[in-house]
């Protein structure tokens, strides 16, 4: 399988200016627009399995590092890492790109900023994917049973000051460098450079800081802001799931089509948490085959 680090001149490095932030993106391709967003401790790299299958499609790919990640903007403060922030950078970006509405695919946290962008900017999105991320209404149901709460204990220990920090950057980035590099069920698709690669971007100054600051920005707001609002996703949507998740127990698909009015579900058993890794060549054909529709 080819990765865009193997299609020199198929994609370019690019910057925007987007709701006063400096985002650096990759872009590929040419036709109908998708946006793909990365996870944590992740970057636009970890899409290198999908950028050039949905370039050769006929599809333009945009790929930006999140605020705060690798070589995009890294504004200070755990405010500036607030979801309705992160949305509007996306919503901002396709904007740039010339358009007013995209396909969006998300992972992890890119995940939970296309959920939010699907309930608060309808407007912008023609197609949702999300891949292992769940809906936050569902979250927020099943982090108060015991199974899902000690699979987020990470969450809580983020919201230290400064320990995170210094235990992640612990031995050159030890327990960071294990979790990329054994964290997928298929450990061949993730090389030693790739480990280098992300390691290289959460060492970038400020990088670390800023991606823990995701979790401590939506911590925060739950606790001051009272109860959830969600609302139903209108766009049509396609969750594809690795069952091995480590992080998200199976019940977080429980009950969502109560949340999305056109919802198809993929479950990948053997997939761990990086689904789009593990199980590349399928992830693309689900993602082309529901784009095409």
């Amino acid at each position: 399988m080819l990765t865009a680090e193997q299609l020199p001149g198929v994609w370019e490095h690019r910057e925007a200016v987007v709701n006063g932030v400096r985002l650096h993106y990759v872009e590929a391709g040419h036709g109908p627009l998708i946006v793909l967003l990365h996870g944590f401790p992740e970057f636009w790299y970890c899409w290198r399995f999908q950028i050039p299958a949905l370039a050769a499609a006929g599809f333009r790919v945009l790929v930006p590092d999140l605020r705060g990640y690798n070589l995009s903007d890294k504004p200070p403060g755990v405010a500036s890492y607030r979801l309705p922030l992160l949305s509007q950078d996306v919503a901002e970006l396709i904007r740039h790109a010339g358009a007013e509405r995209a396909a969006i695919a998300g992972h992890d946290w890119g995940g939970g900023i296309a959920w939010h962008l699907a309930m608060t900017r309808p407007d912008c999105i023609d197609k949702l994917i999300i891949l292992n991320a769940p809906h936050p209404a569902l979250y927020e149901r099943e982090v108060r049973k015991l199974p899902q709460l000690l699979r987020s204990w990470y969450i809580f220990f983020f919201q230290l000051p400064w320990l995170p920090e210094l235990v992640c950057r612990w031995h050159d980035f030890a327990l960071l460098r294990r979790a990329i590099g054994e964290g997928p069920a298929r450990r061949d698709r993730v090389t030693g450079r790739d480990v280098d690669l992300y390691v290289r971007a959460l060492a970038r100054p400020g990088a670390l800081t800023a991606a823990l600051n995701y979790y401590r920005a939506v911590f925060r707001s739950r606790v001051r802001g009272g109860p959830l609002q969600a609302s139903v996703i209108e766009a049509p949507t396609l969750i594809l799931w690795g069952g091995r998740d480590r992080y998200l127990v199976p019940g977080l698909l429980d009950g969502l089509e109560e949340w999305v009015r056109d919802v198809r579900i993929e479950r990948f058993p053997s997939a761990s948490h990086w689904v789009h890794v593990d199980e590349a060549e399928r992830v693309n054909r689900a993602m082309l085959d529901f784009l095409r529709k």
